[in-house]
């Protein structure tokens, strides 16, 4: 047995019979091919260009397909099925898309002029946000947005008022100051808090439809969340309970083609986003999210199965984040201003405009200027008033957080009265 043992030993440590030169060899050829990959890292993102947006495809498809749904192509024609949704309706939409792009690019230059916070911008995602809205009942959906969503929120119906005091985080915030600036809440408007890690807020969504189905309630929930997120844990548990117990929620991912400056085809190997869902036994779509109309059309769907009984919807919008992730990255590190410039011919404004201008003889270039206008001094006018409210006291810390308050917060707030810092 101890000899046994010994030569044992004598074969574990010996070089040869580890083959330490062929893992030598091995590591050196790992190495060069490593290397080769980072050096190709920055042009990895052409891939997601590869996704075909010019499609003329009149029917709804399966993720399977690489073909998005399409009803409006980049040049504003009608190619599918019209929505039928009202003038009022889709001037109203064009007009809340305009808004969160002017609103947009205001916050990113306070932003810059040290006025606020980091802020995380929504240019290019307009029709993806305010499309999925318009699709849902106010009176009974809930949404459950990520922090990328301002669109959602102005379609919802929140102010410009409550928004800027919320961007501010003043006293007459009703969150009083203790969200970031993207952690959008308004318990009226049926829109959730959520917390700044991403898909953290799937598996509650996912529960609270699971909750409202209980309850007999006729509502539908809305996830929203990017494509980086779909490598989150939380989403598959998510999905996976959802399809299994057929809850009444349509999953969203804005595909904005990165995950700050991961691009997409390094983020799965799978064909697309939405194929994912057949792996828990429901559908997904895959839509181009720069058309407002294939965006409305596929979640009013999605919500009509849900609603019924059927079970939740992945629907992958296909769109772009013309900005950096948020005001603390440089896109140009990892992206080339070609392909930037390749998706600014596909905005989602310009081509609802040119189908309202075109197709619909009811907008025109001259009321396009006006519009503008007056939402720019809107806006500005709402920043000048909400910079000048005060911040909220010290003191409402301890505000809304027990119904009892417990002696050692009691204890807390008085010695910070006694200190003269509140």
């Amino acid at each position: 047995m101890k000899e046994r043992s010994n030569n044992r030993k004598k074969q574990i440590n010996s070089p040869k019979k580890r083959g330490s030169r062929n893992l030598s060899a091995r590591n050196k050829k790992h190495a060069v091919k490593t290397r080769k990959s980072n050096n190709s890292y920055r042009k990895a993102e052409s891939k997601s260009l590869e996704y075909n947006l010019e499609s003329s495809t009149t029917t709804q498809k399966s993720g399977r397909s690489d073909e998005p749904f399409q009803i409006l192509n980049k040049e504003g024609q009608l190619v599918g099925e019209d929505p039928k949704l009202a003038s009022g309706e889709i001037v109203q939409a064009y007009h809340n898309m305009v808004l969160t792009r002017i609103l947009d690019e205001k916050l990113i230059a306070l932003q810059r002029q040290g006025r606020m916070g980091t802020y995380v911008s929504c240019s290019g995602q307009e029709a993806s946000q305010i499309g999925t809205v318009l699709a849902l009942s106010k009176d009974k959906d809930w949404i459950f947005p990520m922090y990328r969503d301002m669109g959602m929120i102005i379609q919802a119906g929140v102010s410009l008022k409550q928004l800027m005091n919320r961007i501010f985080g003043n006293s007459k915030d009703e969150a009083l100051g203790r969200d970031l600036p993207n952690l959008f809440a308004w318990k009226e408007k049926r829109i959730v808090s959520f917390a700044a890690p991403i898909a953290s807020h799937v598996p509650l969504a996912t529960g609270f439809a699971m909750a409202a189905r209980l309850r007999k309630d006729d509502s539908v929930c809305v996830a929203t969340f990017g494509d980086g997120a779909t490598s989150s844990a939380e989403f598959h548990v998510a999905m996976n309970f959802a399809g299994v117990y057929k809850a009444p929620i349509v999953f969203i991912c804005e595909n904005n083609q990165y995950a700050i400056s991961v691009p997409v085809s390094q983020q799965t190997a799978s064909e697309s986003i939405a194929v994912k869902a057949v792996a828990y036994g429901f559908e997904g779509v895959r839509v181009d999210g720069n058309d407002l109309f294939a965006v409305y059309s596929a979640v009013k769907k999605a919500a009509e199965d849900a609603r019924k009984g059927i079970g939740p919807t992945l629907i992958e919008c296909l769109t772009y984040r013309l900005g950096a992730h948020s005001t603390a990255d440089d896109w140009k590190k990892y992206r080339t201003s070609e392909e930037v410039e390749t998706w600014k011919k596909r905005d989602p404004i310009q081509r609802l405009k040119q189908y309202m201008i075109k197709e619909l003889k009811l907008w025109s270039e001259e009321e396009d200027q006006k519009l503008r206008a007056e939402i720019d001094a809107r806006i500005s006018e709402a920043i000048s008033v909400a910079e000048k409210v005060p911040p909220p006291k010290v003191t409402t810390l301890f505000d809304g957080i027990y119904s009892s308050v417990p002696r050692n917060l009691e204890d807390q707030r008085d010695e910070l009265l006694e200190s003269g810092s509140a």
